[in-house]
């Protein structure tokens, strides 16, 4: 832990930590490897046909992949016993969570120091956990399944609760999630629907940063749950996942709801229900099918239903991402461009999601050829990315590099 803040225990919330001096904004506060990690299967179903390219593969659980051989080299002390479970229960995957904890459970750390409430846990939560365990000790096998061996006082169930409630996404430069991970340290931040800090990952390593000045003294949080969603959905969401209500000004206030659910609610509610079955065909790289389906839902409802509706803001995005795959450019365009009206509108804060949508349109703009707008597009998120990422990460020297060439290109340098 470094010098700049300590641990205290937080009203009404146990654990946390907090600031010991005036933090500025941009300022990165802590940063750590994780104690465990692991890749997400699903991110090797939807990686690009390169990016698995590049990638080398364990040649016996055909599962793990490592960016290098030293890397793979440096794994195996870690992969060696997981690699036997994966191939016990080929061609199956465990959930992310399972492969976690079976890596911990390896490791025989304790968990006592990270805490979770089980008798504020859903009996529908507790099957969950009951059904993952289950498949735990299938992916354990007998020669590694006798979990009477854990620490005193934990047991299968109260570790994947452990696990699940203070585990952190992995993710990439475009955030995107490609895995999880266990930071013990981290894990005592808590919740705020308006934090003043962001998590920050370059590969496995994550850092916490300012988003705004911190006072000595005041509590570094950081944002559970997607901020896109209405109060309602936030709080259900971490009711169910970390088991506290949330009680912070956007959700005492309700702030935002209004914007977020505008237009008619019958329409709005058509949607809603219609995303799923959209991110399913993203997912499964359907690019002309989720473009086709995207457009005629944001074309029946364009006149009842705003741009600011975070379920036309989703189906914007997808619609986005279906167009550049499809190599459709100039659609992508104007899909992007009408997404990033509605981010700045719920990313009023510098916030890495708005960034990465502001560098995504201006690379849409210069491969277009309109230079002076994507170097407004750059401008913006560099300086967003100078506060959220830091100036040395690497998705921040992307951005400074487009920068630089559409200034060499307006003959401007």
């Amino acid at each position: 832990m470094t010098m700049n803040i300590e641990r205290f225990v937080s009203k009404g919330k146990g654990n946390g930590l907090r600031a010991l001096r005036e933090i500025k904004a941009g300022e990165a506060i802590h940063s750590c490897e994780p104690y465990s990690f692991c890749i997400a299967k699903d991110f090797l179903k939807t990686a690009c046909h390169s990016c698995l390219k590049s990638l080398s593969r364990c040649s016996q659980c055909k599962t793990a992949r490592y960016c290098s051989v030293q890397c793979q080299k440096q794994a195996w002390p870690d992969h060696k016993r997981e690699c036997k479970c994966l191939k016990r229960l080929q061609p199956r995957i465990p959930t992310d969570s399972v492969r976690l904890l079976t890596r911990i459970i390896f490791k025989l750390v304790s968990l006592c120091s990270v805490c979770v409430d089980l008798a504020d846990m859903s009996e529908e939560k507790k099957e969950g956990l009951g059904h993952l365990c289950t498949t735990l000790q299938v992916y354990l096998g007998e020669e590694n399944g006798d979990l009477s061996q854990l620490p005193p006082g934990l047991d299968p169930i109260s570790l994947l609760a452990r696990v699940t409630c203070n585990c952190f996404s992995i993710s990439d430069g475009e955030l995107q999630d490609v895995g999880v991970g266990l930071y013990l340290s981290m894990s005592l931040l808590n919740h705020d629907c308006q934090p003043n800090c962001v998590m920050i990952s370059e590969g496995k390593r994550l850092t916490l940063r300012a988003v705004r000045l911190i006072r000595p003294c005041e509590e570094l949080t950081i944002s559970y749950t997607d901020i896109l969603a209405t109060s309602k959905e936030r709080r259900s969401h971490l009711q169910e996942q970390y088991h506290f209500l949330c009680q912070c000004t956007r959700c005492t206030t309700e702030d935002k709801d209004c914007d977020m659910l505008a237009g008619e609610k019958t329409a709005w509610t058509s949607l809603r229900d219609a995303i799923p079955h959209l991110e399913q065909l993203q997912s499964e790289q359907r690019w002309e099918e989720l473009l086709k389906e995207s457009q005629a839902l944001l074309h029946r409802y364009t006149d009842v239903v705003p741009d600011r509706n975070i379920y036309v803001l989703r189906l914007l995005d997808l619609s986005m991402d279906a167009c550049i795959s499809l190599d459709d450019y100039k659609t992508a365009l104007e899909y992007g461009n009408r997404a990033l009206e509605t981010y700045k509108l719920y990313y009023s804060d510098p916030h890495p999601s708005r960034a990465v949508e502001l560098l995504r349109v201006g690379k849409l703009q210069h491969y277009m050829g309109r230079l002076e707008e994507a170097q407004g597009s750059f401008t913006q998120a560099y300086d967003i990315m100078k506060v959220t990422h830091g100036t040395d990460h690497v998705l921040t020297n992307e951005v400074r590099r487009k920068l630089s060439e559409c200034q060499a290109e307006l003959g401007q340098v």
